[in-house]
């Protein structure tokens, strides 16, 4: 396989965006049978060891057919900031283009690559007393409380939260206990920044959500299986069995591991857990198709069509030649 020429004074790089269940993980191996790649993973549930099959995560097969970053880089007790993934495939995109292979960025979470082209605002580092002072409120008052509270402080960002939106809530509330100032204020939107590469962004988009639906359904039922000593309950017991993991860490709260927890609690029933898990699916698949229609610079291609992964790879060819 011959290395890949970079075109033009910058390196370039190709992003493959999509919602959950678009067959991203598949195009993106499809290219690396067809050119020199390697892969940076754009999903904030990768990043974490021992969390496999809520994750979908690639196989070991497919992890080793093509080198693969940011996966498998931490523990769930731990927290992987979008400022990391920042300047970790800032560093990567240079390393992967002066080994002649083109960097794909493979992956749904938003968020990330809004932080890679926009750069970050200026806010607070985290400061876990602060964070735990916060969550021993909302322990004894609810989060709507602590929504609330937000509220008459920042109601800006409280007017876009939900009430139980405890990750987002905590983090506005700390970051005005450390500033002194509401996130609405801080939060600039500062113009997009330019990046020291050249990004291609390509998005699998359903033309029939409908059907992105069923299949969201079938592979949640696929990571269920028929007993609870197999799939993503097994995984989430072993995961509990540690001692050291609980809801309140952002690995534990990650689609189908907070409903599996509260399954293995007791609180909900199997069927229920399945519903929620499936609803909470297709919520994050909303999300994302809501993030992907703010990029107009993406080049966007029917995840349901006849051979997306082909579709995608003609694509590619033509950007990089």
């Amino acid at each position: 396989m011959s290395s890949f020429v970079q075109r033009g004074p910058k390196p370039r790089a190709v992003a493959i965006m999509g919602p959950t269940a678009s067959g991203k993980t598949a195009a993106a191996l499809a290219i690396a049978r067809a050119m020199p790649v390697e892969i940076i993973s754009v999903d904030s549930a990768l990043v974490y060891r021992g969390m496999d099959i809520g994750t979908a995560k690639p196989s070991a097969e497919e992890l080793a057919a093509v080198r693969h970053h940011l996966i498998d880089i931490i523990e769930p007790t731990e927290s992987y900031s979008v400022a990391q993934f920042r300047a970790d495939t800032l560093r990567l995109v240079d390393e992967i283009s002066s080994r002649g292979a083109l960097p794909l960025l493979v992956g749904g979470t938003m968020m990330y690559y809004k932080g890679l082209t926009e750069g970050l605002d200026d806010l607070p580092q985290a400061d876990q007393a602060v964070r735990d002072r916060i969550e021993a409120d909302a322990a004894a008052l609810g989060w709507p409380a602590m929504h609330e509270r937000l509220r008459a402080v920042d109601p800006v960002t409280a007017e876009r939260l939900k009430p139980n939106d405890a990750q987002r809530i905590n983090r506005a509330l700390e970051i005005y206990e450390l500033s002194g100032k509401p996130m609405s204020e801080l939060l600039t939107g500062r113009p997009k920044l330019e990046l020291p590469f050249e990004l291609v962004s390509y998005a699998l988009e359903p033309s029939d959500r409908a059907v992105l639906h069923a299949r969201i359904a079938a592979r949640f039922d696929a990571m269920l299986g028929t007993r609870d000593d197999e799939g993503l309950v097994a995984e989430v017991a072993r995961l509990r069995a540690r001692g050291d993991l609980n809801l309140s860490l952002p690995s534990m709260r990650c689609v189908g591991y907070r409903q599996t927890w509260e399954y293995l609690d007791g609180t909900i029933s199997r069927d229920e857990l399945r519903e929620t898990g499936i609803a909470a699916t297709r919520q994050l698949c909303k999300r994302q198709l809501t993030w992907l229609r703010a990029m107009p610079e993406r080049v966007v291609i029917d995840c349901l069509g006849a051979d997306p992964a082909g579709e995608l790879l003609a694509h590619v060819s033509c950007t990089i030649r």
